[in-house]
């Protein structure tokens, strides 16, 4: 990770020397665990701290633990335009993504919700089609069929108060759409400015965004138990503070559609931790649709891969 702040693409790959090959895929796999149990502390934590509440208070945490780390390494200077990808990144993956799913995951399981955001790949290429004039082929719409048929079948598993259901599936996918924006404005980010520093920027944004909730959030500290506390300083800490460092930095090492695809593991990890920490899996016909969803991920990427991005 570069340790100084750079104002030039060029100045900065003239620097920086090139990571091992393990640094990347080390950062990769911390993401994942962290972010599976994210999932698995966002559902603990509904009884709590309202949507609003608890992402203010996950990302004031974060903003300020990576404050400590950033700004040991240098102020960062982005240009005009970069502001502006950030402000963006940070309303929409910190501020809306995170109120989304902390709704969503009130209604739906952790499992169900981890396997609806995996649907954001598919939504990339789509991004891709129509913004980085990639082909929108047959195979792009097969595999945008197939997996928004899974979600539908998602939507209609579980409780039997289906129309709870589907707004939590509703509000799973506006973080998947939210979270697929973000991820292609992020990677010319990453290509000129320090990861840490965009992560930083970015969550300090979003805790801005969702200021609003203040009161809300002193108010339910008050009153929540210490274990909550400290989950929800667990979730400002690790899940957002150290996991989307570990991400940008290894956006800024490899493609997106490989990085894209390392993240199919994450339902995978949230379903066991979810039945570890809090005895509940998703419901029988939700793996279906999950699987079903997952093919049709895999079918859009298998031609539909994004053109690499410049930075800038």
């Amino acid at each position: 990770m570069t340790s100084t702040p750079l104002s030039t693409p060029s100045d900065s790959h003239a620097t920086e020397s090139t990571p091992p090959a393990w640094l990347p895929v080390a950062a990769v796999c911390v993401t994942l665990v962290l972010w599976a149990s994210a999932f698995v502390a966002i559902r603990h934590l509904g009884t709590d701290f309202g949507p609003g509440p608890l992402s203010l208070g996950r990302l004031l945490v974060g903003a300020l633990a990576l404050g400590v780390v950033a700004l040991g390494r240098g102020v960062p200077r982005p240009t005009g335009r970069q502001w502006v990808s950030l402000v963006t990144i940070g309303v929409l993956w910190f501020g809306v993504y995170n109120i989304a799913l902390n709704e969503g995951e009130r209604r739906v399981d952790a499992g169900t919700a981890a396997m609806l955001i995996q649907v954001s790949p598919v939504l990339i290429a789509v991004l891709a089609a129509i913004f980085l004039s990639e082909r929108f082929t047959p195979q792009l719409a097969l595999g945008l069929t197939l997996a928004f048929s899974g979600v539908a079948v998602i939507g209609l598993a579980g409780s039997p108060d289906g129309d709870r259901d589907v707004v939590g599936v509703a509000l799973c996918l506006l973080a998947a759409v939210v979270y697929a924006v973000s991820l292609v404005l992020q990677k010319p980010l990453v290509a000129s400015l320090p990861a840490v520093h965009v992560t930083w920027l970015a969550c300090s944004v979003g805790a801005v965004a969702c200021l609003p909730f203040a009161g809300g959030l002193v108010t339910e500290v008050g009153d929540a138990p210490a274990s909550s506390v400290a989950w929800l300083v667990y979730l400002g800490v690790f899940p957002t503070a150290i996991a989307f460092t570990t991400y940008a930095f290894a956006l800024r090492h490899m493609s997106a559609s490989s990085l894209g695809v390392t993240t199919y593991i994450v339902p995978v990890l949230t379903i066991v931790m979810s039945l570890v920490f809090l005895d509940e899996v998703p419901p029988g016909a939700a793996y279906v649709g999950g699987a079903l969803a997952l093919v049709g991920v895999a079918v859009a990427r298998r031609t539909a891969r994004p053109r690499p991005i410049p930075p800038g």
